[in-house]
């Protein structure tokens, strides 16, 4: 029990460190937030962001607060699909999503292992707009260690995951500041990826809505019950109302 409580504040602590990091590149970027414009009811939104996390993200980020018979509940998916499509790891139905890198490789590779996503869009600036703005934001970086640098995050660790899909990136500069650097003013596509940059949107769209899910599953169910909750309270109410016109007819 102790272990569990230790985890959650130890993923609490991570989740401030890396709320503060994203505030402070935002700031250091001037970057401003896209709107991300997801729907946790597009169902069919969830399910592809599934299918495209899956594919392009969880090689190196687990969602270790999420397991894979939850989202085959909460997103319509049967036990078949969620393991012939989702589930790249081998793991059973009911385990969390766990990453295959091990934690060495993580370390050689990018300079620390990747860390979780499951909270992901519930401690980022912004939250689901800074995840959209944030997969959108990368390009090619000759200074950095593996070639790309993202203008929402200066110096991010990490290459663009999304490449394919989007195309090669590369960054505008404005002039220099006052300490002599140049930052990104614009992006701009110079190698087309596999899909038009609409249908990239939508595929950023869908992960983001995705990583929405996944830091609070119970928000599907909440918001279809609380139409319920709503209605049962306006019936109370007029009960109410319909008791109390009772009680004090004789009294008028």
């Amino acid at each position: 029990m102790t272990n569990k409580w230790t985890a959650r504040l130890a993923a609490f602590a991570s989740g401030l460190l890396i709320s503060f990091s994203g505030a402070t590149a935002l700031a250091a970027s001037g970057g401003e937030l896209l709107q991300a414009g997801n729907d946790l009811s597009d169902r069919a939104s969830l399910q592809r962001g599934a299918q495209y996390y899956m594919s392009y993200c969880s090689a190196c980020h687990s969602l270790k607060y999420l397991r894979y018979s939850r989202i085959a509940d909460d997103l319509g998916l049967s036990e078949e699909q969620v393991m012939q499509n989702l589930n790249f790891t081998g793991a059973k139905f009911g385990e969390q999503i766990q990453v295959s890198m091990k934690a060495a490789d993580g370390d050689a590779w990018f300079g620390k292992m990747a860390p979780d996503l499951s909270l992901i869009s519930r401690t980022k600036l912004g939250e689901s707009n800074w995840i959209y703005t944030y997969l959108k934001s990368f390009y090619l970086d000759e200074a950095r260690p593996l070639g790309w640098n993202n203008k929402l995050f200066p110096n991010v660790s990490m290459p663009n995951p999304l490449w394919e899909l989007q195309g090669l990136q590369h960054a505008e500069l404005g002039e220099p500041d006052a300490a002599g650097e140049r930052h990104p003013e614009r992006l701009v596509i110079a190698q087309p990826g596999s899909v038009s940059p609409e249908q990239f949107d939508q595929v950023v769209r869908d992960i983001t809505n995705f990583l929405e899910y996944a830091g609070e599953p119970a928000a599907l169910k909440r918001q279809s019950i609380g139409v319920w909750v709503i209605l049962f309270l306006a019936l109370l109410t007029f009960l109410a109302y319909l008791v109390k016109q009772e009680y004090w007819r004789d009294v008028h």
